[in-house]
């Protein structure tokens, strides 16, 4: 009589543990009947997918230099960057931006790796036409594309900048005590729900998904997480929003690749980035005291990543 019942409640308790742990179905497509509707140009990859895109700079045809930029995390394609109209038309610069897989007006992409989104950023730059070399800088989580681009599209790189790169605390290249060391001055939420994803993936969505626990500092609003640098920048920033950012072994420069890190940066741990380029000498480091993690949206910082990749 027991068994019946023990067997039924295991199978409850499996099913309601499947329904807990299992995706949500994806939300409508930009686009798509009831969706959202589309008010960016996009463009259709060879898998189906749409990417939302945005021009800015001059007329690529007129260009000398062409730029993809790759927004991180709770950002989009229309962050504005702090690029003097006298330094694009100097340099005579081409800005390519973009919503990555999930985000803005670009369809989501659940399979997506490291792999897939530098396929993505070549894809965008054929159906654009913008020619067979371009630049390419990544903000933040957006630098992981970058990469990708370094390891499976080389050829198309006339240069890349990592700016505060986003960094995988286990590594198997890092010294254990250095990701220790690193992980620990993060918030306690950080440090949980980066475990978390590592060492158990499959709870992942679960974990993001529920309310008792905070998951990251950045999304329930704690401000600590920012440096002085920071919050000043932030509040420039919030007095003249961008638009639409609501949506949620080289000699020279050519081809060069840059990791810029600020030294007050509480979200990413300068001593990874810096070990990081201490490997690879072929990366140039370049460290900037009394700037945080929001660094390339001062117009000092900004202008020298760009001069830096760009100018020989």
């Amino acid at each position: 009589m027991f068994a019946p019942i023990a067997v039924a409640l295991a199978v409850g308790l499996i099913g309601l543990a499947y329904q807990a742990l299992k995706p949500p179905p994806p939300s409508k497509l930009c686009g798509s009947p009831g969706g959202p509707p589309v008010t960016s140009p996009r463009i259709k990859l060879s898998d189906g997918r749409h990417v939302a895109y945005r021009e800015a700079g001059v007329p690529k045809e007129e260009a000398n230099h062409k730029i993809i930029i790759i927004h991180g995390f709770g950002s989009s394609k229309d962050l504005n960057l702090p690029v003097s109209q006298e330094l694009i038309e100097e340099l005579k610069i081409y800005f390519l931006s973009f919503d990555r897989p999930g985000y803005g007006e670009s369809d989501p992409h659940p399979l997506r790796t490291v792999k897939t989104e530098a396929c993505d950023v070549e894809q965008l730059a054929d159906k654009l036409q913008i020619g067979s070399k371009f630049y390419v800088i990544g903000i933040s989580m957006g630098a992981y594309p970058v990469y990708g681009c370094l390891k499976y599209i080389p050829q198309r790189l006339a240069g890349a900048s990592l700016v505060v790169p986003f960094v995988h605390y286990w590594w198997p290249c890092l010294p254990a005590n250095l990701s220790r060391e690193a992980l620990k001055r993060l918030p306690v939420e950080n440090q949980r729900t980066f475990r978390i994803a590592y060492y158990f993936p499959w709870l992942l969505n679960l974990w993001m998904s529920q309310k008792r626990f905070p998951t990251l500092s950045i999304m329930s609003g704690n401000m600590d997480i920012f440096s002085p640098p920071d919050l000043e920048i932030l509040k420039k920033l919030s007095e003249s929003p961008s638009e639409g950012q609501e949506k949620i072994l080289q000699q020279d420069n050519e081809g060069s690749v840059h990791i810029w890190q600020g030294c007050e940066d509480r979200i990413i741990p300068s001593q990874i980035n810096q070990f990081i380029s201490e490997k690879l000498p072929w990366i140039q480091y370049h460290e900037v005291p009394d700037a945080g993690h929001l660094l390339i949206f001062e117009r000092k910082f900004c202008e020298a990543i760009i001069r830096a990749l760009l100018v020989r």
